[in-house]
């Protein structure tokens, strides 16, 4: 009689199936190696590097965009676009983009001068701006990536933190001119072209950058001036300018006739077609300002553009002097028409 129970049957099933040959096991051993190595690729490519690729992407991609952006901006206030278009001039119903206008903007727009000196100082301070981003966003992309590659960036910062301190110390006084030249083109305190007193330097301004300036006075005395001594600064051609003439006249004159006088040469002056131009508001008379034992002191005084003040000075002086001897005002006048009566009687 056969056996066939559910022991005898395993037992004949497992005898009849065929063992596993090694070259089966090898292959296993191989996908299992293949799966790690995988895997363990895959959590390293996720890991660092990945992070590294995108600080670099995201950090160059923000500096391209920022650097952009202050060249568009600088370019258009050194070119000197407006928010105002044709279409805005056109239309009513965007009134609310013009603004006043005043004098700066006009005296700008008709100088020459005064649109390079707008276009220099609007490029120099885009230069610092481009240059201090490059700084900051490249120090902030290699803080990252330090950290994101496991180092440990505190000591690190520990150490720039030391060697900052040092260095501004020892360069405390460049540091100084450079952050107060800065603020002098940002303020626009003045600019090349200005005649300016810079601490006694009086002058014109040939050269402006961010630690010297170069002033060149009437005698051709060029002087350099480090912008962090600047402690006051006076512009004498920003805006508008102040022709002044003090006409001293003998004690005795008489004080209307002066004034009548001087106020025909300020007509002169006002009515002269080379500087009434340059002319801001018509030239006045203040009256007598000062006197002593012999001379009374007034003064002939008128707003004007930038820079024109010694010229219409100047034709102020001429004219009221030739207004004076016409109404024989002056001593030597006066000296003259005595002797010449005399000899007259004689």
């Amino acid at each position: 009689m056969i056996d066939l129970g559910p022991s005898t049957l395993t037992a004949r099933l497992l005898a009849a199936a065929p063992s596993p040959s090694p070259s089966d096991d090898g292959l296993d051993q191989v996908v299992d190696t293949g799966k790690q190595v995988a895997s363990d690729s895959w959590e390293w490519l996720t890991g660092w590097p990945l992070q590294v690729a995108i600080i670099l992407a995201v950090g160059v991609l923000v500096l391209a965009l920022v650097r952009r952006t202050i060249k568009h901006v600088t370019e258009r206030i050194a070119s000197g676009a407006t928010r105002v278009t044709s279409a805005d001039q056109a239309g009513e119903g965007r009134r609310w983009l013009r603004r006043p206008a005043i004098i700066e903007d006009a005296l700008t727009l008709a100088s020459p001068m005064a649109r390079e000196r707008r276009a220099q100082r609007a490029r120099t301070v885009g230069s610092v701006l481009r240059s201090t981003a490059n700084i900051v966003i490249v120090t902030v992309m290699i803080l990252m990536i330090l950290s994101a590659v496991g180092a440990n960036v505190a000591p690190l910062l520990a150490s720039a933190g030391v060697v900052g301190v040092a260095v501004g110390f020892g360069a405390q006084s460049l540091v100084k001119d450079f952050i107060s030249g800065i603020f002098l083109l940002i303020e626009d305190q003045f600019g090349v072209g200005d005649v300016v007193d810079l601490n006694g330097a009086v002058g014109t301004v040939e050269e402006m950058g961010l630690r010297l300036t170069q002033v060149r006075s009437f005698d051709g005395t060029l002087w350099y001036v480090r912008n962090g001594e600047i402690l006051r600064a006076g512009n004498l051609t920003q805006q508008w300018s102040r022709a002044v003439a003090e006409i001293r006249v003998p004690l005795d004159a008489d004080v209307d006739a002066v004034r009548a006088a001087l106020g025909r040469a300020a007509d002169r002056v006002q009515a002269d077609d080379e500087l009434a131009p340059h002319l801001l508001e018509a030239p006045s008379v203040r009256g007598v300002d000062a006197w002593n034992d012999i001379t009374m002191t007034f003064t002939l005084h008128a707003q004007v553009r930038p820079a024109m003040q010694w010229d219409v000075s100047r034709a102020l002086l001429g004219a009221a002097q030739d207004e004076l001897r016409r109404a024989r005002l002056l001593r030597d006048d006066v000296d003259d028409a005595d002797a010449s009566a005399a000899a007259s009687r004689n």
